[in-house]
């Protein structure tokens, strides 16, 4: 049975690692073992933030929402609960962005949640 030569795989195995961990600093943008732990817990943490992130944003939406609830004399809870009684289907990014660049047009909606 012949032999298997590895070169070209191994190299381009190792050279997809360290394009990966271009801009990395020290040993861990050019040496291949190190640059391949500290990959591979980028692409852990990047899958894990990128679920974060939406949890993030709607806990951001929804303390926007609250303040500025709170400004036109109701709570978050009551707010929200007024705009499903009031069949009002706008989402939270929404409000949040009502609260912050129409405050105007917020009120009128927290209206419309309290009657």
């Amino acid at each position: 049975m012949a032999r298997v030569k590895r070169g070209n795989v191994a190299r381009k195995r190792r050279n997809k690692i360290l394009r990966l961990a271009r801009g990395f600093v020290g040993g861990s943008g050019s040496l291949f073992r190190t640059a391949n732990q500290r990959v591979m817990k980028a692409l852990c943490n990047a899958y894990r933030d990128r679920r974060r992130r939406k949890r993030d944003f709607r806990r951001l939406w929804i303390a926007r929402i609250n303040a500025a609830a709170r400004i036109n004399g109701t709570s978050y809870s009551r707010l929200i609960g007024g705009l499903k009684k009031a069949d009002v289907q706008i989402n939270r990014k929404m409000l949040a962005q009502l609260a912050v660049a129409d405050p105007a047009s917020f009120a009128v909606v927290a209206q419309s949640a309290a009657s």
